[in-house]
């Protein structure tokens, strides 16, 4: 049976009566892939309509605000400390010059790319977004980098890859992003901020900026991307660090 947007749209949001009604949303989410990797728990049945609804209602593509120069925030916070360790700190020193993004998992051609790589070999883009922070904090700030689709398209994801797994060279972080919002034109591999290049604060040599979602998806440090079909193998298997901390995989705004 095929389901009319209103119809999807109206279980999904529960106006189906009692058992049936979920039942029936339940069911139509799970036939698109519209269980979030945290759909257990107290409040997984929060976090499924939240994320079916979102893929839903934006599956037009929809893009979040883009602002003038004249908006740019004149600071932006930084959060957390650059990864541990000495290998960071050898890297930065030699300007990321040895730094590698592996991308690997499911596609047809794994790649290892060097910062010049993404500034030569891909097309670039500029956006002037703005960051909000789940702690009450945000900026507007103008990211450059390369969209994450360019890389993907270039790598050649596989027809069962679900996911893109987003490594960090700081072990404790990691998140993912399903291959709706990984091939969004506003997903950006960011190696550049407001005019410069990205600084270590905020994740130098390159982040990941996911626009449409909360801050603490755009993911710092970059090391490893992996395309997969199932988030279970990864962490406690809830798509990202951040349920285990309380927040939801899923950080639509």
């Amino acid at each position: 049976m095929t389901l009319s947007r209103r119809r999807l749209l109206r279980y999904l949001l529960g106006a189906g009566t009692g058992a049936a009604g979920l039942a029936g949303g339940a069911a139509a989410a799970n036939r698109l892939g519209w269980i979030p990797p945290d759909h257990g728990g107290l409040f997984g049945l929060g976090e499924t309509l939240t994320y079916a609804s979102h893929r839903l209602l934006l599956s037009g593509g929809a893009h979040a605000r883009e602002f003038t120069r004249a908006d740019i925030s004149r600071s932006a916070p930084v959060n957390g400390n650059p990864p541990p360790g000495e290998d960071y700190g050898r890297l930065e020193a030699g300007g990321f010059a040895d730094w590698r993004l592996r991308v690997d998992g499911l596609v047809a051609r794994p790649a290892s790319l060097s910062l010049d790589d993404l500034r030569h070999r891909f097309p670039r883009r500029s956006q002037i977004t703005h960051l909000a922070c789940e702690e009450g904090w945000s900026y507007i700030a103008e990211w450059t980098g390369v969209p994450l689709a360019s890389v993907l398209a270039q790598v050649g994801v596989l027809p069962q890859a679900r996911y893109v797994v987003v490594f960090s060279m700081d072990p404790e972080w990691w998140d993912s992003l399903d291959l709706a919002e990984a091939w969004h034109g506003q997903t950006l591999l960011a190696d550049g901020m407001n005019g410069a290049a990205l600084d270590t604060g905020h994740g130098a040599p390159l982040r990941l900026r996911v626009p449409r979602q909360l801050g603490y998806k755009s993911i710092k440090y970059l090391a490893r991307l992996t395309l997969t079909d199932s988030l279970a193998p990864f962490g406690a298997g809830l798509g990202s660090v951040s349920p285990e901390l309380g927040y939801s995989w899923y950080a639509g705004i």
